[in-house]
């Protein structure tokens, strides 16, 4: 699933936590990429970008838990 697909998908979640849980489930089952989880999340304004500046694919875990806002 590519970038465009996960936002035409998201477009029919009005509620973000529930976007946010769906994006991370389709991460964590390996539907979509580190970089497509992450490319959504920055236009959805998930991330801080701050607590986030150092996070890059090479030192990722399974999800964002620091740059997921509250």
């Amino acid at each position: 699933m590519n970038r465009e697909e996960m936002n035409w998908l998201l477009q029919t979640i009005k509620d973000a936590k529930n976007a946010e849980g769906f994006v991370l489930a389709q991460y964590e089952r390996a539907r979509i990429s580190y970089q497509v989880m992450a490319d959504v999340a920055r236009e959805r304004g998930w991330i801080n970008r701050l607590a986030n500046r150092f996070s890059t694919p090479q030192y990722a875990t399974t999800a964002l838990p620091i740059g997921i806002a509250c």
